[in-house]
């Protein structure tokens, strides 16, 4: 049986486990990445560790996030982040250079190599061939440290593309396709590896909008091969030295394959409030629109930006309309001022704004109350563009400036010929926003601000936990409603004391108040529990104010993985139907758990006190998650194995 790329590049960093789908496998980590947002605690946690120099082939902290400075606090991370970098040997990417996942993919990207990032779309460089993988910032500084990435093995999907996209149908199409088929639940446990005749006609920045946009479904990565198109990208990168071809064997197994037809496929956009919730644009064509956005890490490269400028050359945006534009990098916008067509953009009205992620993540352009705005971004969930009552759509380039254009929610083919888009021969390379750390970072002091609060180590575990249920929420919970995004509360991620009193702030805004009043207590939820951003706060916070455990239906990945981390129980129904036997304010119990986790125990009884019932619970955990979870999270554990010599990081 032939081999899938991706277990060929799990394979040769296989260090612990088998590549048996659903078995823990601890793979070597060559390089990560970092954002501001979640880059301030990854480091704080990293010099916890107490190692004096990053171990991996590379190491990058980004600025992208939090670039909008009202205060000083802002300001004060990014000067402790660019302290941290020259002390422990990482590169720095100054605010302005870009958002990190279309940075990494131009500047550091390379095929076969392992890349595990604090950010859930790190996957935007398995457009180049590469396993990238979103973690929480705990697990990203172990990695630094020298220590395995651990998790499920997951199965692969063969995603079989064939044909070549009709005009007006753009790379985010697939993957709105895919989203439409799988569902943001679709993905979980699984890579989505694309191959067939279909993948040579995608450029590299399409391939990297479809990866990168894979997250939205659950799944652990999404890889594409390494092919003459990959070199040709590498070329003008100039960077040529850094490719290798790779591709699955021709006689592969996957668990499932998906075949997409991309002459088949028509311009879909996604509605409010779920990246799933797709449909194809002429279903909802006509819907008045405030706002337009272009620009994330999921489409704000060259090619991006290049068709929308000439789509809009000769034409306005309508009175109704804001329409901004973010470039991805300090490439991309250099690349649209000397070849004109940022002219284009302000010629028609369209509002420029800085290579970073901005609205995407909540920082600037909240929409109008009750307004509809077109992204071009990879997440809608309500709330997170900063207006309570948003409606948000997600949608490619092309049907953005369509709708821009005329005021409405616009199938794009309306608009005439396509225009064609042409990537340079070169790229200029301009590197100058990258500080590279010195040789010896011994006598570097770090430099902190008065917000970046110390870290708060949790116990271990307890016995027994008894306590309330604090909230039950529903299906698809996102970590955006757990721990809110946006410039009001972004601001506080190095302190965790004043972030704590947001969480759950968008879905209960007295959660915080029960919590403290009631000493911490449990947390009810459904299906996809902490689906999206690998934003570690969501954890963090709650376990700081004292959550013990988290029982649900089921969980997503990285964010169950977080919860490990910081020692928060995450348990899962046994039977889902229990989940209606226990509601907000039950008192309950969950007698001798750490004897349950010690004895390795699959199932055990949660009392409901209040309600004078039983209930079973699985942890669904490997052995060493267990051992975490009795240790009172990663960092204790590993500060443990490290001084008793079992782990050498």
């Amino acid at each position: 049986m032939g081999k899938t790329l991706a277990y060929k590049i799990l394979e040769s960093h296989l260090v612990e486990g088998s590549l048996k789908p659903g078995s823990e496998i601890g793979i070597k980590v060559d390089q990560t990445l970092t954002q501001d947002a979640t880059g301030t605690m990854a480091y704080l946690q990293f010099e916890a560790l107490g190692i004096p120099r990053v171990k991996t082939e590379l190491s990058v902290s980004y600025i992208d996030h939090n670039t909008l400075q009202t205060g000083f606090e802002n300001a004060d991370d990014h000067r402790f982040l660019q302290s941290v970098a020259a002390k422990y040997g990482l590169v720095l990417s100054k605010p302005g250079n870009g958002i990190c996942h279309q940075l990494h993919l131009e500047r550091f990207s390379i095929p076969g190599k392992t890349l595990l990032g604090s950010d859930s779309h790190t996957p935007t460089s398995g457009g180049v061939g590469m396993i990238a993988i979103g973690a929480g910032g705990l697990d990203v500084a172990v990695a630094m440290g020298g220590g395995l990435f651990y998790l499920k093995c997951p199965e692969v999907i063969g995603v079989k593309l064939t044909g070549k996209l009709p005009g007006w149908v753009a790379a985010k199409d697939v993957i709105l396709e895919i989203l439409r088929r799988i569902g943001v639940k679709g993905g979980r446990g699984k890579i989505l590896e694309y191959f067939g005749p279909g993948v040579k006609t995608l450029s590299v920045p399409e391939r990297a909008t479809i990866t990168n946009m894979g997250t939205e479904t659950g799944a652990t990565t999404s890889i594409f091969p390494s092919d003459e198109i990959t070199k040709e990208f590498f070329e003008k990168e100039s960077r040529v030295k850094d490719w290798k071809e790779l591709k699955a064997d021709p006689d592969a197994e996957y668990s499932e394959i998906i075949e997409i037809n991309l002459s088949e496929l028509e311009p879909l956009i996604a509605k409010p409030s779920s990246p799933g919730n797709v449909v194809p644009v002429k279903e909802v064509e006509g819907l008045e629109v405030q706002q337009v956005c272009v620009g994330s890490c999921t489409n704000s490269s060259f090619k991006d930006l290049m068709t929308a400028a000439k789509i809009l050359k000769g034409r306005k945006v309508s009175p109704k309309v804001s329409m901004t534009v973010s470039p991805g990098s300090k490439q991309v916008l250099e690349e649209i001022t000397k070849n004109g067509a940022l002219v284009y953009f302000l010629e028609a009205g369209a509002r420029m704004l800085e290579c970073a992620c901005g609205p995407c993540i909540g920082m600037g352009q909240s929409p109008p109350t009750g307004a509809i705005s077109v992204r071009t971004f990879n997440r809608n969930f309500k709330g997170r563009s900063g207006t309570k009552d948003d409606q948000v759509y997600l949608s490619s380039v092309e049907t953005a400036v369509a709708c821009a254009i005329n005021g409405k929610i616009t199938d794009p083919r309306s608009l005439g010929d396509y225009p064609k888009v042409e990537l340079p021969e070169k790229f200029e390379i301009d590197n100058s926003l990258f500080i590279w750390p010195p040789e010896n970072g011994e006598n570097i002091k770090i430099i902190r601000g008065p917000n970046i609060k110390s870290l708060p180590i949790k116990e271990p575990l307890s016995v027994s936990l008894s306590g309330k249920i604090l909230i039950k929420v529903g299906d698809d919970i996102s970590t955006d409603e757990i721990m809110p995004a946006g410039s009001k509360i972004l601001p506080l991620r190095s302190n965790l004391p004043a972030i704590s009193n947001f969480v759950f702030s968008r879905v209960d805004p007295d959660f915080v108040k029960r919590a403290k009043e009631n000493n911490g207590g449990f947390i009810i939820g459904g299906e996809n529990y902490g689906q999206g951003s690998s934003r570690e706060h969501a954890a963090l916070a709650p376990m700081y104010l004292g959550i013990k455990a988290v029982i649900a239906k089921s969980f997503a990945r990285i964010h169950k993985a977080n919860l490990i981390n910081f020692g928060i129980v995450p348990l899962e129904f046994v039977n889902k139907n229990d989940y209606d036997q226990i509601d907000k304010d039950d008192e309950i119990e969950i007698p001798d758990i750490r004897k349950h986790f010690e004895t390795g125990d699959s199932e055990f009884i949660i009392k409901n006190k209040t309600k004078g019932i039983e209930i079973k619970v699985k942890p669904d955990l490997g052995e060493r998650m267990k051992e975490i979870i009795l240790e009172g999270g990663l960092l204790n554990y590993t500060k443990r194995k490290h001084n008793n010599g079992i782990q050498t990081l």
